[in-house]
C-alpha cells in the first residue's frame, strides 16, 4: 500500500468511524459503480477494519443525479444497518433511499467523491463541532417565514416562502437508525413552499452534473418554476439535464441551502462545491424524498451553487456578501 492509499484510507476510516459510527454489530452495504470503485474500496476496507459485516454492490453508473438505482441496490440497502452510497451520480433523493431509511438503515451518501477528497479539503472539518452550527441554522430556517438571496453584483434577487416547513441539518453525521448524512458536505437547508419562489438567481460557482461554471448562469423563476436559463454552454448543459427525464417537475425549485464547512475547497464535485462556508445553493427537482414537507416528486435533484451573496432570513441578515453575521447565531 503506497502513501496515497494510506492517506485515502485514513479519510475513509474517519467517515466510517466518526460520521457513520460503524461497529461490529453493523451490516454495511457499500454501493458504488465502476467509476467510483477506488473510493468505495477504501470505505469498504475501513468498515471491515471496524469489524462490520461489509458487502459491496457494484452497478452501472446512472445518467443523472436523482435517477433511481436498480431494484437490487435498493433491496441491499434495506437489509443493511448502514449504507455508503459512493456513486458517480447522487442517489440521495430517490425512493430507494427513502425506503431504506424507513427500514432503519442509516444513509451516508457520497456522490462524486474523488480520491483526493479523502485526503484534504472538506474531509478535514471537525464534524461534531460543525454539527452544532448546522443545528442553529436549521432552527433559524424552521422558525422563518421567508428568505431572500441578493447579489447586486450579478443581479440575483430571489425570494422564498418557508412558513410551515422544517429545516434540515445535513451535518455529515449519521449514527442513528434511519438518519442521513452527506460527508464531507455540511449544510443546513429547507424545502421552500413550491409555488411561492420568485425572482432571479445567478449560479456563480457550480452546478451538479456540470461542475464549475465557466460563466454565470442566470435563472428566472416564476411561481416556483424555472422559466428561463441563460449563460452559454453551461446553461445549455443544465437544460439538457432538466429536459432529459421529460418531466416538468424537474424545473420546479425544491431546495434552498447554505454551506457550512470551513475546510471545503471547490473542485467540481457536488459534495465539496455545495459545502464551503458562506455559499448558498438552490436545487431544481425532487424534494419529496428527504425534505420535511417537500411536495415535489421528480427523477432528478440538481443543486446550483452561488458565492458572495447576501441572505435575509425574514428581515435579519444571516450572510452579507458571503460572510456570516456571527451575532445572528449567538
Amino acid at each position: 500500500m503506497d502513501l496515497r492509499d494510506n492517506l485515502m484510507l485514513k479519510g475513509a476510516f474517519k467517515l466510517a468511524r466518526d460520521c457513520a459510527g460503524v461497529t461490529p454489530d453493523d451490516v454495511v452495504a457499500v454501493v458504488c459503480d465502476y467509476e467510483s470503485f477506488e473510493v468505495a474500496n477504501q470505505v469498504a476496507k475501513s468498515c471491515l477494519a471496524l469489524g462490520a459485516c461489509t458487502n459491496m454492490v457494484v452497478f452501472e453508473p446512472t445518467k443523472s443525479h436523482g435517477e433511481p438505482p436498480p431494484e437490487m441496490v435498493g433491496a441491499a440497502m434495506e437489509k443493511a444497518t448502514a449504507a455508503f452510497l459512493v456513486t458517480t451520480k447522487s442517489m440521495s433523493h430517490t425512493p430507494a433511499v427513502r425506503a431504506a431509511r424507513a427500514a432503519g438503515c442509516r444513509i451516508i451518501t457520497m456522490p462524486e467523491v474523488y480520491p483526493h477528497m479523502l485526503i484534504h479539503g472538506a474531509i478535514e472539518a471537525d464534524f461534531p463541532e460543525r454539527a452544532k452550527v448546522a443545528a442553529k441554522v436549521k432552527a433559524l430556517l424552521t422558525r422563518a417565514k421567508t428568505a431572500r438571496i441578493v447579489c447586486e453584483e450579478n443581479g440575483t434577487d430571489i425570494s422564498f416562502v418557508l412558513e410551515g416547513r422544517d429545516g434540515r441539518a445535513v451535518d455529515g453525521i449519521a449514527r442513528t437508525p434511519g438518519s442521513f448524512a452527506a460527508p464531507p458536505n455540511i449544510e443546513s437547508c429547507i424545502a421552500p413552499v413550491e409555488e411561492k419562489t420568485n425572482g432571479v438567481y445567478v449560479v456563480s460557482a457550480s452546478i451538479a452534473g456540470v461542475g464549475a461554471v465557466s460563466e454565470p448562469v442566470r435563472l428566472k423563476i416564476e411561481n416556483g418554476v424555472i422559466v428561463s436559463i441563460e449563460g452559454g454552454k453551461d446553461a445549455e448543459l443544465l437544460k439538457e439535464i432538466l429536459d432529459r427525464p421529460q418531466n416538468p417537475n424537474c424545473y420546479r425549485i425544491g431546495e434552498f441551502g447554505i454551506g457550512l464547512n470551513p475546510c471545503a475547497i471547490p473542485c467540481g464535485s457536488l459534495l465539496e462545491d455545495e459545502a464551503p462556508l458562506g455559499t448558498v445553493h438552490i436545487a431544481a427537482g425532487n424534494n419529496a424524498s428527504n425534505f420535511p414537507g417537500g411536495q415535489n416528486s421528480a427523477p432528478v435533484h440538481i443543486d446550483m451553487i452561488a458565492k458572495g451573496a447576501t441572505v435575509y432570513i425574514d428581515d435579519v441578515v444571516l450572510l452579507r456578501d458571503g460572510v456570516f453575521q456571527d451575532d445572528v447565531l449567538d
